[in-house]
């Protein structure tokens, strides 16, 4: 069986943990957990912006006219 969604995305999710880590530890250059969770905030805001550019080029000059 599929997992049930969250409320939240994983955008959010990442955002909050990596806030968290921020406050439990002030260095976080040397931390490669912290930095993959911030390589997965990163993907996951790339796929967004992404998809959010398809769709746009998709619907076409009609919308951007009316916009």
């Amino acid at each position: 069986m599929a997992k049930k969604p969250t409320g939240e995305s994983d955008e959010i999710r990442l955002k909050n943990k990596i806030a968290t880590q921020a406050t439990d530890e002030k260095k976080l250059s040397g931390d490669p957990a912290a930095r993959s969770l911030r390589k997965r905030l990163k993907r996951v805001q790339r796929k967004r912006r992404a998809l959010s550019l398809r769709k746009k080029h998709a619907a076409g000059k009609q919308v951007e006219g009316k916009a």
